[in-house]
This record gives structure tokens, C-alpha cells and sequence, in this order.
């Protein structure tokens, strides 16, 4: 837990305080000295008498009862100290940045297991070990540098990493992104990522409180707690990004289906943001931009116009936000011409609008203004202005301040001359703004804010999916990929439709089925679970001769059971699976089908269960989504009955969670509309 001791103590003790400011114990002194910090500082050093110009006590069990300490000696030290400092001296808040614990050695693993007893016996708070400490409006208590000048409405910073913290912090510095506290977990031996993220949720100030909060996280051990507080903040007005580190150790550990393969950790993780509302980023200067872009106005439509004074940078700018789906209309011809008035000969008034380099600070003030004011058509205003070294551009990056002050537009400043316009983009930043110096990554970030959906909803009813009757077939089961017949008893529980088909090991019975069901038919071998692999699948068998040599065939193969037939359906593939994942739930994908899973991998993910906006986000998220729409004359596919698959599948699995790997692949899509052609389920009750 975190608390008040640990956010506003009113007196601090420093173990291991030394007067060597290029040793943690001495510069994190430093730091809380230069940092103003109004309370008593002690410091603890058995080798000296002041320190840095404090009293210094030879052993904990000599100083007065202090609020909280921070420890920065030998591991092997720490567990006597926080022992007589919790037990002795009523400190309810530690923050230990000395290594050695788990991260190094089992020794280390229970040294930092008891530690956490202790403070958890006292009702005390944690952080660390093996970090560089926090950093709050009352006290500076890190050892490394920079150390940001916090404002309230700067990004609160919660970091696994100490090192990834501070180069996240200097990335974010050099644009003028700003801070407002910095928590650095390190092993989080009692509170992580999650648990600080909770506190900044249940002392929620509208008022006062940072609405940026910016994530490093690199393992997520409650992924409920970190959904339920992040969509909670969000709900609040909060806007969250966070980075998940180590999502590439490919969760197809094992797995027997496509679905297993496809759905790592990081399509888990992938799912959980998406749930949450929190946009994800996958490096520190992606993360600072995308704060960045928070600390300005919200951008309420995709509609952009660029105005420039230099052309190749808006013509890269043009093609990140066109390559994310936003759009830069082109001005219409009276605007057009309203606009060229204002600019010198050569320019353009098209959009972008180029004013060229010799562009004054009244012809940006003077298209700002028309845009703003009079193109209903466009949502946002992004600003290319640098210098080519002529004249220097205060009053231009005073017209913009200002602007960005009156537009109820947002305006995002690119001001690339970071050298030759140093002076000026210094100024521009002192006044409270944020700079994005390249255009591209700019784009790019704002396309990704764009993008992410809201929290989700959470779902309390499902209707239409017979609960009782799924639990007696899940009951039943037995482990591992259940019967072609099971399968349709559990989809049919869910309204889910399944392709018609007949089963059997009787070569008659299997001819007189497929003249009942007409042909051409599919014939597919029962029993292996792979079935494409060992040429289990034939498609189109349109005669009774050609379906007796396949049948003789299928019953051959290693593993053969039966033989399936369902007649053939011609249309466009779809891909739905889902796997569950330990902590998180069942993670749910979706796709087209054939190459487009199998070898582009293009398919998205959410987490179980699903409400239909969710569900809508996913598919919209494909990278092949305009076949949904239709391309090139040929029809599109039924969105609305795709998602309500998606929907009804993750309500399934909410009241199967012994369903550990499912398959719909393919799904057939026809004008008659969206049928499950083939699918594999896998029960697991351990």
C-alpha cells in the first residue's frame, strides 16, 4: 500500500547518508537538501559525526521515531534496520535502493521476503529494493539525475526500471514535457506498478491532481488491479500510456493450436490496454511524444491542416497521419483563395499551406486565425515553423504561444531548429509548451492517441447464452480437444452458427449424407488434430466417386476416426480464437483468415468478455480492414455479424474458463452471411 508517511512525511532518516555525493546514500542527501525538503532529516552512518552538514547517528536504534527512511547500505544490512526503524521508531514508510536481493540470488529473494514482512506487520509502506526512489512536491528522494522542476500538471511517472525512469525523464525534458512525480518500483517487493497506480486513483483530486500518467512496466502481476484503476483514472479524465517490456518471449510455448501460437503474452497485453483505455507505446521517445500530445488540447476529429514553412517536412508529416487514418483535406477553392492573399508570391495555399521559409510571424497568426475560425472542416492545426538561420523567430513562436492560448483547435508546434533556433525554441518551451522537434514521430503519436478506444464497459448480462446447458457439456468433458459433436452443442449454447454437417465411420452412410446435402461438399478426416498437415481436407468433391476415394483415404490416415462431411461454402475466410492466459483471462483474436493470419499475421486482440464497441475496435484495428468494407467492386463482409461472434464467443468463455484454446478457422463469409466452417476446443480442468 502507499501511504501518507510516504508521500508528505514530516521527517526523514537517511541509512547509509554518506558525504560522497557520487554514492547513492550521499547524492539522494543531496537531493532532498537541494530539492527544499521542509522536514528533519536524519542521517544514519556509523563512520561519521555530520554529514553534509547534518548530525549524523552511528545506528538506527538511536535516533527519534521518524515518518520514513530511506536505505541505501548492504542488502545483508537492510532486514536489522527496517526491523528496529518499523518496530522501534514507528517509521510506516521505507524506500530501499540498495541492491542485491531478488533480482540477484535466492539469498537476496529471502532477505526481501522478510523485509516486506516486517513493514507488512507494521501497516507500512514499501518501495524497492533495487531502485532509484521517488520523487513527490514534498521531497526529492532519488540519487540520479536530472531532476525535473515538478508542476502539477506535468505526467505522473511510474517506473519497474530506475534507469528506464531516468532516460525516460531526460526524454522527456529536452521537449519541455514536464512532471509531476516519479515513482521508481524496482522489485517491487511490496508495491508495483499496479499498487501506485491504485493510490493516484483513490486520492483522485480533479483539482489538484496530474491527469498524464506514464507507465514502464515490465511484469504485470495484477492485471485485474491494473485494468480496473487505469480505466477508473481514464473515467476521471486521466489519459494513460504505458510501455510493456519483455513481450517477445513467444507465448506459443507448447501450443497445439493456431490460436495457442498467435496468442502470446503480448497479445494478452495488447488486449488488456485495449480494455483499459491506456495507449501503448514501445520506447521511451514514443512515450515522452505521446505525453507530449497530452498536454495539449484533445483532438476531436481526424481532420488536420498542416501550415508550414518548409516543404519535405510536411510532406513526411502528411504521410504519418495519412498512414494512421487521419486525413488533411484539401482546401476548397475560396479558401484557397482567402489564404493566398495573406502569403507571399510562391507560396502555397493548398494543405499543407506552405508560407515558405521568409514566412512572418503575422502571415502564421493570420492562417492560424482563418483556419480556426473559418474552415469548418478542419479539427486541428499542426505548425511546422524553423528557422533557416536569416532572422531569428521570437515573435513567430510568440504568435504561436499566444494562438495556442486563444484556438479552441489544438495546435501542435513542430519546431525542428533545436541548434540554430535554440535560443528561441528555449523561450517558447519556458512559457509552459511542449515541443515536438520531429514531425514524423509527432504524427505517429497522435495517430496512436487517436486510435485507442475508450475503457470498456464493464458486462453484467448475457443474453442469449444458455449458461446451464454450457456447464453441463463443460462438466462432461473430458481433457483435451473435445468431439466434433461437443463442439456444436457448446456453440450452439451461445447462438454461435456452425456450418451443417455429418459424421461417420460408415463409408454408405457418409455417400448418402453427402446426396442428401447435395454437392459439392468438404470432406475433412476426424480425429487428428491437424488436419490440413497430414492432407486431412479436401475441398470440392463434387461427385460420389471422388467422395469414396477420399473417404478411403481419410480413414487411412494415422489417427482416423471418421470422416466429416459439410457442404462447400464459397466466400471469404475469417479467423476467431482465443487462449487463456494465466492472470489475465481469455485473450480473444480476430482476422481474416488464410494468408493474411497465417503469414502476415495481421489479427488483433481483446480481453474476455467483450462488449460489442470492443469488439468493433478490433476489427477496425486490422491492418486489412477495408476488405470488410469492400474493395475493388467486390462485396464487403458483415462487420455487425462478425463482432456479434466476437461478443458471443467471449461471453462463452467467460463461464467456460476450462476452455483453454479455441479455434474458428475459417469462418465462411457469403452474402447469406457468417458461418463457423471448422473449429477446435481444447478443455483443460487442472
Amino acid at each position: 500500500m502507499i501511504n501518507e508517511q510516504l508521500i508528505n512525511p514530516s521527517n526523514i532518516v537517511v541509512v547509509g547518508g554518506s558525504n560522497n555525493i557520487q554514492k547513492p546514500g550521499g547524492k539522494i542527501l543531496k537531493n532532498l537538501i537541494d530539492g527544499g525538503y521542509k522536514g528533519t532529516i536524519h542521517i544514519v552512518n556509523p563512520k561519521e559525526d555530520e554529514v553534509q552538514g547534518i548530525k549524523c547517528y552511528k545506528t538506527a536504534a538511536e535516533i527519534p521515531n521518524t515518518e520514513m527512511a530511506i536505505l541505501s547500505i548492504p542488502a545483508k544490512s537492510c532486514v536489522e534496520a527496517v526491523d528496529i526503524l518499523a518496530n522501534t521508531k514507528n517509521t510506516k514508510a521505507f524506500i530501499i535502493v540498495s541492491a542485491g536481493f531478488s533480482e540477484e540470488s535466492q539469498e537476496g529473494a529471502a532477505l526481501e521476503k522478510r523485509i516486506a514482512e516486517i513493514i507488512n506487520k507494521t501497516s507500512g509502506s514499501l518501495i524497492g529494493p533495487n531502485c532509484i526512489g521517488i520523487l513527490t512536491p514534498s521531497h526529492h528522494s532519488l540519487f540520479t539525475s536530472p531532476i525535473p522542476r515538478l508542476d502539477p500538471k506535468g505526467c505522473d511517472l511510474i517506473s519497474s526500471s530506475g534507469a528506464t525512469a531516468v532516460f525516460i525523464m531526460e526524454s522527456g525534458i529536452t521537449k519541455g514535457l514536464r512532471f509531476s512525480s516519479v515513482f521508481s518500483v524496482g522489485n517491487s517487493a511490496q508495491n508495483g506498478v499496479e499498487d501506485v497506480l491504485k493510490h493516484f486513483d483513490e486520492t483522485f483530486d480533479p483539482e489538484k491532481s496530474s491527469r498524464i500518467k506514464l507507465l514502464y512496466i515490465e511484469s504485470i502481476k495484477d492485471p485485474d488491479s491494473l485494468l480496473y484503476h487505469a480505466s477508473s483514472l481514464i473515467r476521471k479524465g486521466c489519459t494513460i500510456a504505458a510501455i510493456k517490456a519483455g513481450t517477445s518471449d513467444a507465448g506459443s510455448r507448447a501450443a497445439s493450436s493456431h490460436t495457442g501460437a498467435l496468442a502470446s503474452s503480448d497479445a494478452a497485453v495488447e488486449a488488456l490496454f485495449r480494455k483499459a483505455g491506456i495507449v501503448r507505446c514501445h520506447g521511451r521517445e514514443e512515450l515522452t511524444t505521446v505525453a507530449s500530445v497530452f498536454m495539449h488540447k484533445k483532438l476531436k476529429g481526424k481532420r488536420i491542416a498542416i501550415i508550414t514553412q518548409a516543404g519535405g517536412p510536411a510532406v513526411m508529416l502528411t504521410d504519418a497521419l495519412s498512414r494512421g487514418g487521419l486525413e488533411i483535406p484539401r482546401l476548397n477553392d475560396d479558401d484557397a483563395v482567402q489564404i493566398k492573399k495573406m502569403l507571399l508570391p510562391g507560396s502555397s495555399a493548398q494543405n499543407p499551406i506552405d508560407l515558405l521559409a521568409t514566412g512572418t510571424a503575422e502571415q502564421l497568426g493570420a492562417v492560424i486565425d482563418y483556419c480556426e475560425n473559418k474552415i469548418d472542416y478542419v479539427d486541428a492545426m499542426m505548425v511546422i515553423f524553423g528557422s533557416p538561420g536569416l532572422v531569428e523567430v521570437f515573435d513567430a513562436y510568440q504568435v504561436l504561444h499566444n494562438k495556442m492560448a486563444e484556438c479552441k483547435k489544438p495546435i501542435f508546434p513542430v519546431l525542428p531548429s533545436i541548434i540554430t533556433a535554440s535560443k528561441e525554441t528555449e523561450f517558447f518551451i519556458e512559457k509552459g509548451h511542449v515541443n515536438f522537434p520531429d514531425e514524423v514521430s509527432l504524427g505517429s503519436a497522435l495517430t496512436k492517441v487517436f486510435e485507442t478506444p475508450a475503457p470498456a464497459e464493464e458486462i453484467t448480462e448475457f443474453p442469449g447464452l444458455d449458461i446451464l446447458g454450457l456447464r453441463r457439456i463443460i462438466d462432461n468433458c473430458s481433457d483435451g480437444f473435445v468431439s466434433a459433436e461437443t463442439i456444436q452443442k457448446i456453440l450452439n449454447t451461445a447462438k454461435i452458427p456452425f456450418v451443417k454437417e455429418y459424421i461417420s465411420s460408415n463409408k454408405d452412410e457418409i455417400l448418402f449424407a453427402a446426396c442428401e446435402m447435395g454437392y459439392p461438399v468438404a470432406v475433412k478426416v476426424v480425429g487428428p488434430i491437424h488436419k490440413s498437415d497430414i492432407g486431412g481436407v479436401s475441398l470440392n468433391v463434387k461427385s460420389e466417386k471422388h467422395l469414396a476415394v477420399e473417404f478411403d483415404h481419410m480413414m487411412a490416415l494415422p489417427g482416423a476416426t471418421a470422416v466429416q462431411i459439410q457442404p462447400m461454402l464459397a466466400g471469404k475466410e475469417l479467423f476467431i480464437g482465443a487462449k487463456y492466459e494465466p492472470r489475465f483471462g481469455h485473450v480473444v483474436l480476430c482476422g481474416l483468415g488464410g494468408i493474411f493470419v497465417e503469414v502476415l499475421e495481421d489479427f488483433s486482440s481483446g480481453l474476455a468478455p467483450l462488449t460489442y464497441d470492443e469488439a468493433y475496435s478490433m476489427i477496425h484495428s486490422l491492418k486489412s480492414y477495408k476488405i470488410f468494407q469492400g474493395t475493388r467492386g467486390q462485396q464487403g463482409i458483415n462487420e455487425t455479424q462478425f463482432a456479434e461472434i466476437i461478443v458471443k464467443l467471449s461471453g462463452l468463455l467467460r463461464f467456460a474458463t476450462e476452455i483453454k484454446e479455441l479455434d474458428f478457422n475459417p469462418l465462411i463469409a457469403t452474402p447469406q452471411g457468417i458461418t463457423v466452417v471448422d473449429a477446435r476446443i481444447r478443455v483443460e480442468k487442472g
